[in-house]
């Protein structure tokens, strides 16, 4: 056999395997992209509490003089918990937005 023959084989063989590898992906870049679009996740952010009816007024939260709010977080969406300090021990409280109430409270260090 002539060496120019063994080169070309296996040059057309490369060109013929890339081709299939190009083809495999784009089709594969296709499926993902069409799964995606028909299976859109669910938003990650907590639902906001507009979704219901605004309150028009005034909550009280009942703490001593001096508290202040120290940071918040959401929880099963409609459950707001409040970390609390100043006017006594530190403390967490779980706030139901949606009936306005307190429904826990933690206490640090009495």
């Amino acid at each position: 056999m002539e060496e120019g023959s063994t080169a070309r084989r296996v040059l057309m063989a490369a060109v013929i395997g890339m081709g299939v590898l190009i083809v495999a992906g784009a089709g594969l870049l296709v499926a993902v992209i069409l799964h995606r679009v028909s299976h859109p996740h669910a938003a990650v952010t907590p639902p906001s509490v507009l979704e219901k009816p605004i309150r028009t007024e005034t909550l009280l939260l009942h703490e001593p003089e001096g508290s202040h709010v120290a940071t918040m977080a959401w929880r099963d969406g409609n459950v707001l918990a409040l970390s609390l300090t100043g006017g006594g021990p530190d403390r967490i409280v779980l706030w139901d937005v949606t009936q306005g109430r307190v429904i826990g409270r933690l206490e640090v260090g009495r």
